[in-house]
C-alpha cells in the first residue's frame, strides 16, 4: 500500500473515533504532512519507539503503542510457559496521553495472557529496571520520551535484566510489526485477560532501600546538615516525589524545591525544553536558589532517568556543570569516599561510553581502577558490567555517559537519577565541609589530572530529507576517509560498525574490541578525538569533540576549531 492508500484506510476504519478522524481530515490537503504520517512505521529498536504525538503509522498514539506491544507479547510467549507467567512490569510517566498509552499496553498484554504489574501513577524509570529484577519480571515497557519536547512520547521496552531490550528481541519485535496491521492486529477485547496488579508505594520504599544503600559518607552531610541549602527541581517529572524523599532520608535539611515545577504537566509550562542539559530550565532554580543562599542546585528530567546539576561559582552566580564533568566529579569522589569508609571493592571498575570524557580514564586509571568503554546506551553499560561481575574480572563502581545519566550499585539496570541525586547531594554536602564549592572541587581536579574539554555538536536534519542527508553524511566519511580536519592531521581513522581501525601514515589496519555500531571515529595529531554518529532517536547526527590540554585555554581553542569543522558537515 501506499502512503495515500494507507491515510484513506485510516480514515475509512471503524476502529478510530470519531475525533481522531476529524484530525485526519484536517491534513487532506496536505499531501507533504500525509506522507510524513503514513511514509512507514515508526521504527523500533532497542531503545524501543519515539516520535511526535498524533495519528498516522509514524506517529505516537494508542494504536502505535497497541501494535509495539502485540509484537513484543508474541516474542514474550515464543519464550514459553514459564517464561509468560512471570509477567511484565508497566511504568509511564508525566506526558501527555502517558497514562492512556500504558493502560493500552497493559490491556494487549492482558489479552495475550501476560499477567502485568502495573505502577498506580507515574514513576521514574529506573523505579521500572529496579521492579522488573525485584519482581522477577520476564520483561518491562515504560511510556516516556525521556528529555524530548512536549509533542514527543515514546516506548522503552525492557528485558529480563532490568536493561533495555538486546537487539536480538528488538529485531524480531520490528519483524513482527511489519507483519502485523496496525489497527486490526492486536488483541483487544478479550473474554479471560491475564491479572492486571497495581504497584505503589510498597516498590517505592524496596526502590529506595536499595537507593540509600549507595549512601558512603553519612557523616559528611551531618555535618553540615544545619547550614547546606539546596535547591531542587523535577521539571514537571516523576522525580517530585522519591527525589525529596531520599534527599531527606540522607539528612539534608536544607532541599528547597521549586514550587512551579514540583506541578505534573506534560506541557512542561515552564521551560523551553525539559532537559537538564539545557542551562535556561534551570531559571527559576538558579532565582530560588540565590534568594535563598543555596550553593547547589540539582535537577532530573521528566522520567527521572538524568540528573543535572548547578553550582556556585563563588561570586553568587551559577554554572551548569557538563555530565561529563559531573561525572568526573561523582567518580573521583566515590573512590574516595569508598577508601575512607572501606568499601572500595576487589578489582574496582568504572564505565563509560565511546563519547564521554577521556578524563573519566584518567581518573579512574590514576587511582588504581580499570576503565572499559562501551557503545552510547546503558544497556551496554549493563551488558558490560553483568560480564565483569558475572566473570570475576572486575566490580563495577559507577557507569555513566556524557549525556547526563549515571548508574550505582546493582539494583537497576538503567541510569537512575534518584540514587545519582543523592550521590551528588553527598559529594556536594563533602566538598561544603571542606569548605569547597563544587566549581572549586572540578578545578582542583583539572590541576591534579590535566585539562579536558569537551563539546556535542547536534547537526539537526529533519524531516524525509532528513533521515537521506544522516545517510548519506555518514556514507560519503566512510567512503572517503578524511586524512586531515580542521587543519591537523588524522592519526588513525576508527569505524565502529566493523572494529576497523586505520593508522593514517602507513596505512596498517587493525580491529578494536567494539564493534557493530553506526559510528566513526578520528584520533587527532594534537590528542583530540573526534567521534560522528547518527542519533537512535532523533533526526540529527550527533559529532562529539572530546580534548585535552596542558592549559583550559588550549583545550577550549581545540574545541572551538573542530566545532567550526562540525558545522560544514551540515551541507
Amino acid at each position: 500500500m501506499s502512503y495515500r492508500d494507507t491515510y484513506e484506510a485510516w480514515l475509512a476504519s471503524p476502529v478510530l473515533s470519531g475525533e481522531e478522524k476529524a484530525e485526519l481530515e484536517t491534513i487532506k490537503n496536505d499531501e507533504k504532512e500525509i506522507e510524513s504520517r503514513f511514509f512507514d512505521q515508526l521504527s523500533f529498536g532497542t531503545a524501543g519507539l519515539r516520535g511526535t504525538m498524533g495519528m498516522g503509522t509514524y506517529r505516537m498514539n494508542i494504536y502505535t503503542v497497541r501494535h509495539a506491544t502485540q509484537a513484543f507479547a508474541q516474542v514474550i510467549l515464543a519464550e514459553g510457559p514459564e517464561a509468560v507467567k512471570r509477567g511484565v512490569a508497566v511504568c509511564y510517566d508525566c506526558r501527555n496521553n502517558s497514562p492512556e498509552f500504558a493502560q493500552a499496553a497493559a490491556s494487549v498484554l492482558a489479552c495475550n495472557g501476560i499477567p502485568v504489574r502495573l505502577f498506580e501513577s507515574l514513576r521514574p524509570t529506573p523505579e521500572l529496571s529496579f521492579a522488573i529484577r525485584e519482581y522477577g519480571c520476564i520483561a518491562g515497557i515504560n511510556v516516556t520520551a525521556s528529555h524530548n519536547p512536549k509533542e514527543y512520547n515514546g516506548y522503552k521496552v525492557y528485558w529480563e535484566d532490568g536493561a533495555q531490550l538486546p537487539p536480538q528481541h528488538a529485531d524480531e519485535v520490528a519483524k513482527i510489526m511489519k507483519e502485523l496491521d496496525v489497527l486490526t492486529g492486536p488483541k483487544l477485547g478479550c473474554a479471560a485477560p491475564a491479572p492486571i496488579t497495581m504497584m505503589g508505594e510498597e516498590t517505592d520504599e524496596k526502590f529506595l532501600a536499595n537507593a540509600m544503600s549507595q549512601v558512603n559518607d553519612k557523616a559528611a552531610v551531618e555535618k553540615v546538615a544545619g547550614t547546606f541549602k539546596m535547591v531542587y527541581t523535577p521539571f514537571h517529572g516523576t522525580g517530585h516525589k522519591l527525589i525529596p524523599e531520599a534527599l531527606k532520608r540522607l539528612g539534608m535539611k536544607h532541599v528547597i524545591c521549586v514550587p512551579e515545577q514540583m506541578v505534573i504537566d506534560g506541557n512542561f509550562p515552564t521551560v523551553v525544553s525539559p532537559n537538564p542539559e539545557n542551562p535556561e530550565g534551570f531559571e527559576l532554580a538558579v532565582k530560588l536558589a540565590k534568594e535563598n543562599g543555596a550553593d547547589f542546585i540539582l535537577g532530573s528530567d521528566p522520567d527521572a532517568d538524568r540528573v543535572g546539576i548547578m553550582v556556585n561559582t563563588g561570586n553568587g552566580e551559577f554554572k551548569v556543570l557538563t555530565g561529563n564533568q559531573t561525572g568526573v566529579l561523582l567518580l573521583d569522589y566515590l573512590i574516595g569516599a569508598m577508601k575512607r569508609v572501606g568499601k572500595l571493592p576487589e578489582k574496582p571498575v568504572a564505565l563509560k561510553t565511546i563519547v564521554t570524557t577521556e578524563m573519566a580514564r584518567k581518573v579512574a586509571e590514576v587511582n588504581g581502577l580499570q576503565c572499559f568503554d562501551t557503545f552510547t546506551g546503558f544497556k551496554f553499560l549493563a551488558q558490560k558490567k553483568d560480564q565483569l561481575e558475572g566473570s570475576g574480572a572486575g566490580n563495577v563502581i559507577m557507569s555513566y555517559e556524557e549525556s547526563y545519566g549515571y548508574m550505582l550499585g546493582s539494583f537497576v539496570r538503567d541510569k537512575d537519577a534518584v540514587t545519582a541525586s543523592v550521590a551528588l547531594s553527598e559529594m556536594a554536602a563533602w566538598y561544603a565541609g571542606q569548605g569547597m564549592t563544587l566549581y572549586d572541587a572540578l578545578l582542583s581536579l583539572y590541576k591534579k589530572y590535566g585539562y579536558y574539554s569537551e563539546r556535542t555538536m547536534n547537526l539537526v536534519m529533519p524531516g524525509l530529507d532528513g533521515l537521506k542527508k544522516m545517510a548519506e553524511l555518514m556514507a560519503n566519511l566512510r567512503e572517503k576517509p578524511p586524512v586531515e580536519i580542521a587543519g591537523v592531521a588524522v592519526k588513525e581513522q576508527k569505524d565502529y560498525k566493523d572494529g576497523s581501525v586505520v593508522s593514517v601514515a602507513d596505512g596498517n589496519k587493525s580491529t578494536m574490541e567494539l564493534s557493530g555500531s553506526n559510528v566513526l571515529r578520528y584520533e587527532m595529531a594534537d590528542g583530540t578525538s573526534l567521534i560522528v554518529r547518527p542519533s537512535g532517536t532523533e533526526p540529527k547526527v550527533k559529532v562529539y569533540i572530546l580534548a585535552n590540554g596542558a592549559t583550559k585555554e588550549e583545550c577550549d581553542a581545540k574545541v572551538e576549531q573542530y566545532a567550526a569543522w562540525a558545522e560544514t558537515l551540515k551541507g
